[in-house]
């Protein structure tokens, strides 16, 4: 991995960083001047950034490495609130980097010396993107809608808590994991009757 001491966005095999990049970069070493978060940005490091249309708007989904992520939640909410200040309003989502491993197949030539862990599967691998997406809240209940056609909706039901901060983002929370993961989701707060 190549790094720069000027650079937050550390890329595997040495890539360059784009435009963009360089952009979330500078403004995530803006922030660690700030004294409540410094400490902690201080450790950690992304692995890369994107722009994705999200329903309308141009969010950021900014790369996590899996080891850091639970010390970077301790400081997410307040970084996400500064970096919407800084690119304007744009929705910011901070995701792990995640590997998906093949499954094994009966005729592979050479032989695995382990298993494939559960947490490297399709499945695993999704529903970790899904909890990234909409932290700080909880996910509270799911269920999948098969149509006639065969296409299929992922209903997620977040925590009522979180019901005023991330009520105006849900359209963009779904775009993002559409793009990220290929599947439509539809996030909902639970109703209480």
């Amino acid at each position: 991995m190549a790094f720069s001491g000027s650079s937050k966005i550390l890329k595997p095999g040495g890539e360059k960083l784009d435009k963009f990049e360089e952009t979330v970069s500078q403004a995530l070493l803006e922030l660690q001047s700030n004294a409540d978060i410094k400490p902690v940005l201080r450790e950690v490091f992304f692995t890369g950034a994107r722009e994705v249309d999200a329903a309308g708007k141009k969010a950021i989904v900014v790369s996590v490495p899996v080891p850091q992520q639970r010390l970077f939640q301790k400081v997410q909410q307040r970084l996400v609130r500064e970096l919407e200040k800084k690119f304007s309003g744009r929705p910011v989502v901070f995701v792990a980097q995640r590997r998906i491993l093949p499954k094994p197949k009966r005729n592979q030539r050479t032989c695995q010396k382990q298993l494939r862990p559960r947490s490297r599967t399709l499945t695993a691998v999704h529903d970790a993107i899904l909890s990234d997406v909409v932290y700080p809240a909880e996910i509270v209940g799911r269920r999948t809608r098969v149509k006639l056609d065969g296409s299929r909706l992922i209903k997620v039901h977040l925590d009522k808590n979180q019901q005023t901060n991330l009520e105006h983002k849900l359209d963009v929370f779904s775009a993002i994991y559409k793009h990220l993961t290929g599947k439509d989701v539809l996030f909902q707060f639970p109703t209480t009757d």
